[in-house]
């Protein structure tokens, strides 16, 4: 077989994760070879909705990571934010129970002292922060951290920048084995050839438990499918954060295989408004589903009843990686 190179890391998956791994690798100075199996983007990162947020994560290691993440974002990020959307515009997360809000308040209390941003809002205060939102709702939060990117343009442009600084990109090569001997790693084998490495980061998302096998290790991540609807272009600022119900925390961190859907609702620079959100394990079943479509408008709706006269323009859906300890 012949030698498609060497390297110091190579990064399976050419999604989000892959790509900040790869340009960041590269531009400490490493040689980085990314291959995928398919296009750039084309698994988890062009099914997502391109969230950043603090406010749907407890305490806990996955909190630490987003806090984390947000500094990348907004420090060794901040020059290149408009190649890929980055909008700050908070989070809002309403809660239509008394019952429900005082969860919310008790989650808010636990991020604060985690150093989290969050403002409670009554039901007054919802009113001015999203004037479309349904009346009669029993109070919120506001995190002002939580942001948002378009994925695809993300992908595209943290690879133009690995690739700028050195990095190698092969599309439509999967990894067909991880070359090892006597505990050391020798790289992996591609239908392109072999290429010799150092390091191996998986970085395949819902596929990574077949690349981890490929070394022999067990990973528990499957796949979780998920939902949402495109609207027509709406008047600047018709809805100006992202805005979803408090239940979507607890779904989200569900390990409940069925159908579940919570609302969620953004306004996008191009005036579109997004709409989520669902989530079940299905497996790889990649086909549509009207059940879900309806669960989303049905939601929407019911946060902000405008959205009833808004013609939605498309859909779109995806596996987004689940982990039972969802990480």
């Amino acid at each position: 077989m012949k030698d498609a190179g060497s390297c110091d890391v190579v990064v399976v998956g050419a999604g989000a994760v892959g790509a900040a791994t790869a340009y960041f690798a590269a531009r400490a100075g490493l040689r980085v070879v990314v291959v995928d199996r398919g296009p750039i983007g084309g698994g988890t990162s062009s099914a997502g909705e391109g969230n950043v947020l603090v406010s749907d994560k407890d305490t806990g290691p996955e909190l630490d990571l987003a806090r984390h993440s947000q500094r990348v974002w907004r420090e060794e990020l901040a020059e290149h934010g408009h190649h890929w959307e980055f909008e700050s515009k908070g989070g809002v997360v309403v809660a239509s129970t008394d019952g429900s809000l005082a969860a919310l308040r008790a989650l808010a209390d636990r991020q604060r002292a985690a150093g989290v941003r969050v403002d409670d809002l009554g039901p007054s205060e919802l009113a001015d922060v999203e004037p479309l939102l349904r009346p009669g709702l029993a109070g919120g939060a506001a995190y002002p951290e939580d942001a948002q990117v378009q994925p695809v343009l993300l992908v595209a442009h943290l690879l133009r920048l690995a690739r700028a600084a050195g990095a190698r990109v092969l599309t439509g090569t999967p990894v067909t084995e991880i070359r090892q001997a006597r505990g050391r790693l020798l790289g992996v084998t591609t239908p392109a050839g072999r290429v010799d490495a150092l390091a191996v980061v998986n970085a395949a998302g819902t596929w990574a438990g077949e690349v981890a096998a490929l070394a022999g290790v067990h990973l528990p991540v499957l796949p979780r499918r998920g939902f949402v609807l495109v609207t027509e272009p709406l008047p600047p600022l018709a809805i100006r954060h992202k805005v979803y119900a408090a239940e979507y925390v607890g779904d989200v961190g569900s390990s409940d295989a069925a159908l579940q859907s919570s609302p969620v609702v953004e306004g996008t620079p191009a005036g579109t408004v997004l709409i989520g959100s669902t989530r079940e394990r299905v497996g790889f079943d990649s086909r549509p589903s009207r059940e879900a479509l309806a669960l989303l408008a049905r939601g929407a709706i019911g946060l902000f009843p405008a959205l009833a006269g808004v013609r939605a323009l498309r859909a779109y859906h995806g596996f987004r990686p689940y982990c039972p300890d969802h990480l």
